[in-house]
């Protein structure tokens, strides 16, 4: 599965939506700011290591429960 990290003004976000342009993503996400992707599931885990310390729960988890789940974005979270 392809995703896209979405970020907003007020969030960052993990999306399924891999198949929509910039343009597109940004129809969706009224406080779009850019996005990356599509990635791989692999590219994202290793990408949201590298640049965003504090996640809780882990970046794997995370890209987990958004494949496993209906919802086609997932805000992602952070500890404290």
């Amino acid at each position: 599965m392809r995703l896209h990290i979405i970020n907003t003004e007020t969030a960052i976000l993990l999306s399924k939506q891999a198949g929509l342009s910039w343009q597109e993503l940004q129809a969706v996400n009224p406080d779009y700011n850019t996005s990356l992707g599509p990635w791989s599931q692999d590219e994202i885990v290793e990408y949201l290591n590298d640049e965003y310390k504090g996640l809780e729960p882990e970046a794997s988890v995370q890209v987990a429960m958004l494949v496993q789940s209906p919802s086609l974005t997932r805000e992602l979270t952070f500890s404290g």
